[in-house]
C-alpha cells in the first residue's frame, strides 16, 4: 500500500465533495435556518435522530445547541433521540427497532417542533417512521441524507442531500452542515458576541 497515495486520495475526495455539497445544499440550508429560527422564537425545539454514525452526529449537534458552539449563550432546546438507553432498549424490546424514534417523537414532539432525521442512505426504516410520525403530529419534518435521498426524498422538506455514495464522506458533510446550522442560528437569534 502506498500510504501517501491513500492519504491524498481521501483528502481529494473530501475536498471535491465539499464543493459539490456547497452547491447542492445551499437552498435547503437557508430554508432550514429560517425554519429553526422561527421555531426557537416560538418556543419550540429540535429533535435529532439517526443510526450508528448518524446517531453520533445527532448527539454531537444537539449538544452544540444545548451547551454552546463558539460563544457562551443561552441554551437552545435540542434533543438527540439516541441517548436514552432505557427508552431505546424498552422500545426495541416491546415494539421493535423500527419504532425507536417514532415512539419518542410521539412522547416528546409537539406541533411546531422540528424533527431532523439523519440517514446516509435515506432508507433507514426507523428514521423514516420517525419522520412520518413527526409529519402526522404537525412537526416540521426535515432530513439530512446522501446518495439519491432514498425514501427520505418524499418525506422531508427541506432535505439536504450530500451528493456522494460514500458513507464516510456523507457523514463528514453532515457534521459540517450541523455545525454550520448551530453557528447560523446563533447569529440569526442574536446570540453571538460582537
Amino acid at each position: 500500500m502506498d500510504i501517501n497515495a491513500f492519504f491524498d486520495a481521501e483528502f481529494d475526495e473530501h475536498l471535491d465533495l465539499v464543493n459539490k455539497t456547497r452547491e447542492a445544499t445551499r437552498a435547503p440550508f437557508a430554508e432550514l435556518v429560517a425554519i429553526c429560527t422561527n421555531a426557537f422564537n416560538a418556543g419550540n425545539k429540535l429533535l435529532f435522530f439517526g443510526n450508528g454514525g448518524s446517531a453520533a452526529d445527532a448527539q454531537h449537534i444537539a449538544t452544540e445547541f444545548t451547551v454552546r458552539y463558539i460563544n457562551d449563550r443561552r441554551a437552545l432546546p435540542a434533543i438527540a433521540l439516541t441517548t436514552d438507553s432505557s427508552a431505546l432498549t424498552a422500545i426495541g424490546n416491546d415494539f421493535g427497532f423500527d419504532y425507536l424514534f417514532s415512539r419518542q417523537i410521539e412522547a416528546l414532539g409537539r406541533p411546531g417542533d422540528i424533527a431532523i432525521g439523519i440517514s446516509t442512505s435515506g432508507n433507514s426504516k426507523n428514521v423514516n417512521l420517525g419522520i412520518e410520525k413527526a409529519r402526522e403530529m404537525g412537526l416540521i419534518a426535515t432530513g439530512w441524507t446522501g446518495k439519491t435521498g432514498g425514501a427520505m426524498a418524499s418525506l422531508c422538506d427541506p432535505l439536504m442531500i450530500v451528493p456522494s455514495n460514500t458513507t464516510a464522506r456523507i457523514q463528514e458533510m453532515h457534521i459540517q452542515i450541523g455545525q454550520m446550522l448551530v453557528g447560523a442560528l446563533e447569529q440569526t437569534l442574536g446570540l453571538t458576541k460582537s
